[in-house]
């Protein structure tokens, strides 16, 4: 009885030392991503001042046309399909003044969802997305979870910035990818007009880390900034 007792002894020392160890191993870790389901007395509802950061918004491409502003010029719009879009989940940031809204749209079947992700999104009470992405906010620009988000969530004359993949080029040469001059078109230059000249010099015996080449263009995250949002 005495051996019996001394293992529990043992285990019970063993296990508080888990447990305090563990303790001390989360508050190591970053608390970038920790979720947390907000009460309605959390969110900080209130009118919208110039500081505040509202959520984005997830769209599909859906094609182009165009339109006339009031003095008749002809303006090329782009045409998004908002599918969908809900709030997913509401995380915490290190810095107290900022929150991350998690944003899905689209759905998925869920044979074709992941187990953890399909955990992830019954314990918030939302269909599976095809897509999430977080969004930057301030306090007072919370969403509940749940929140559908249309079109009306912005109005005509906005600036918006807008990311999206831009359109693959495919493999490409130096004037197209990068604006070279190319070589003269004459004067005993043969077969070096469109090439990109020297790549570097015999001092370092390499090619510096960097260096503008040919390569793939294209089919990477562009950012274009003030975007005015037409109708």
């Amino acid at each position: 009885s005495m051996g019996a007792a001394g293992r529990l002894v043992s285990s019970t020392t063993q296990r508080a030392q888990f447990s305090t160890s563990m303790l001390a191993l989360r508050a190591k870790l970053p608390q970038e991503k920790v979720r947390y389901m907000p009460k309605v007395s959390e969110l900080k509802l209130a009118d919208y001042t110039p500081k505040s950061k509202r959520t984005g918004v997830i769209a599909r491409k859906k094609g182009m046309t165009a339109m006339w502003d009031e003095w008749g010029v002809r303006v090329p719009v782009t045409v998004l399909q908002l599918e969908n879009v809900q709030v997913v989940s509401i995380l915490k940031t290190s810095n107290p003044g900022l929150a991350r809204l998690q944003i899905g749209c689209g759905t998925r079947k869920e044979k074709n969802v992941t187990k953890p992700m399909m955990g992830h999104f019954k314990a918030h009470g939302v269909e599976p997305k095809a897509k999430l992405f977080e969004f930057p906010i301030t306090p007072d620009a919370v969403l509940p979870v749940g929140t559908e988000i249309t079109a009306a969530h912005f109005v005509p004359g906005q600036l918006v910035d807008v990311t999206a993949p831009s359109l693959g080029k495919g493999f490409q040469g130096v004037m197209k990818r990068w604006g070279f001059a190319g070589g003269p078109a004459s004067h005993g230059n043969s077969l070096s007009h469109r090439s990109l000249g020297s790549t570097g010099n015999i001092n370092p015996a390499r090619v510096y880390p960097g260096k503008k080449m040919p390569g793939r263009m294209g089919g990477k995250n562009v950012t274009v900034m003030r975007l005015p949002v037409m109708k």
